[in-house]
């Protein structure tokens, strides 16, 4: 996922790209062997935030059908506010592709960081678990 598609401010600093969706506190429970924050929690918020969107665009249930991509830029320490944001990249005719980046600000830093990016793909269902069409 990375690519020279970033979003940079007026120092040529990187800055989120998409709407804030998540934002969550790092804690102990969640770390690894190594000590720090376990991939797959942060996997899962990006879940969640891109969920979100893929709901509010389809205005139906939907499930994650795939991660297209994913990439663990730096660590997330415990302590770290984790905030997801999320862009809507693709509307298929069931499939929604949200692109999530999740950016970290160290528990005593202002400075936020990029963390992690990724690319879900998700599926309109109806009742019945069945694709339905993302209407727009």
């Amino acid at each position: 996922m990375k690519n020279a598609n970033h979003l940079l401010d007026e120092n040529g600093t990187r800055i989120p790209k998409g709407e804030l969706i998540t934002r969550t506190i790092a804690m102990p429970g969640n770390t690894n062997a190594n000590g720090d924050i376990f991939g797959g929690w942060i996997m899962s918020q990006m879940d969640i935030a891109s969920g979100i969107i893929a709901k509010s665009i389809a205005r139906t249930r939907v499930a994650t059908v795939a991660v297209d991509a994913m990439t663990f830029i730096h660590p997330v320490l415990v302590g770290d506010t984790v905030a997801c944001y999320g862009k809507l990249e693709k509307v298929g005719r069931t499939s929604m592709k949200i692109a999530i980046e999740v950016w970290s600000q160290r528990h005593i830093q202002s400075e936020i960081i990029c963390v992690t990016e990724g690319l879900f793909t998700y599926v309109a269902i109806d009742d019945e678990g069945k694709p339905t069409p993302v209407e727009r």
